[in-house]
């Protein structure tokens, strides 16, 4: 198995629910709130607040977490470099999905407004 096969099956089936601590965390050290995170998630995924938590408490993979999701239309326009990958260059969809998720809370955290986040023309 390669190592880039390895790396998209480990982010697959890590849980959302493991991850979603970390990406509040760090939302909220730099000042942004939940609602915002909640916010930019839904944006994403088209999940609200209250499937958002049943999600979690479902405990869903990465992998499920992002197969029901209606993703936004323009999450192409997410671009840029996140975890030493360049996200629109990330040939495996649900990789690719995770790391559009994490460069959205990088972005977030970094404080740009969130009509730039939200990819608002």
């Amino acid at each position: 198995m390669s190592k880039a096969n390895n790396h998209d099956e480990r982010i697959a089936k890590m849980t959302f629910a493991s991850v979603y601590p970390h990406y509040l965390a760090k939302v909220e050290k730099k000042g942004r709130t939940q609602e915002e995170l909640h916010q930019v998630i839904e944006w994403l995924t088209g999940y609200a607040g209250g499937k958002l938590q049943m999600l979690m408490e479902e405990n869903l993979t990465f992998e499920q977490f992002f197969q029901n999701a209606k993703l936004n239309d323009k999450a192409h326009l997410i671009t840029g470099v996140i975890c030493g990958y360049r996200v629109e260059e990330i040939e495996n969809p649900l990789t690719q999905r995770v790391r559009y998720l994490d460069k959205l809370v990088d972005e977030l955290a970094k404080g740009r407004k969130m009509e730039k986040i939200l990819r608002t023309p």
